[in-house]
C-alpha cells in the first residue's frame, strides 16, 4: 500500500484503485484476502465507511466477495475484468483523443500508426 494519500482525490476511490492495481500487478492473487477496512482506516488514520466504500464498489463489480466473519476476497475472474475496464477507459480518455487530434492535422491511419510506432512501445515494457 501506498504510505500517504493524494489530497485531491476522494479517499475512497485512491483505496479502490490500489487495490485493483495490486490485482492487475499481481501483488493480490485470485483467493487471497485483501486488508478490511478497519486495517485501511489504522494504516491511513481514516474513517472505516470512507475505506468501505471503495471496497464495496470492488465487491459490486465483482472483483471481490465477502466471506462472512473472514473477509474480503479477490474473485477469480478479477484480474481480466479490471484489464478490460482499463481497456475501456484507455481507449475512451487516451486513443479516442488522439483519433480526434489526428483527424484535426488530416492525418491518415497509416502517419499515426507510424507515429506510435516510433515511440518505441513494446508489449513486454
Amino acid at each position: 500500500m501506498k504510505n500517504t494519500l493524494d489530497e485531491n482525490k476522494p479517499i475512497f476511490l485512491q483505496i479502490k484503485e490500489q487495490l485493483e492495481d495490486s490485482v492487475i500487478n499481481g501483488a493480490i492473487k485470485p483467493g487471497e484476502r485483501v486488508p478490511s477496512t478497519n486495517e485501511f482506516a489504522q494504516y491511513y488514520k481514516i474513517n472505516p465507511a470512507t475505506a468501505a466504500k471503495g471496497i464495496n464498489e470492488l465487491v459490486h463489480e465483482n472483483i471481490l466477495f465477502k466471506k462472512r466473519g473472514v473477509g474480503m476476497f479477490v474473485t477469480d475472474d478479477a484480474k481480466d475484468i479490471l484489464i478490460e475496464k482499463r481497456k475501456e477507459h484507455f481507449y475512451e480518455n487516451f486513443i479516442q483523443p488522439l483519433k480526434d487530434e489526428a483527424r484535426k492535422l488530416r492525418m491518415g491511419n497509416d502517419e499515426l500508426l507510424e507515429m506510435i510506432k516510433q515511440g518505441g512501445f513494446n508489449h513486454a515494457d
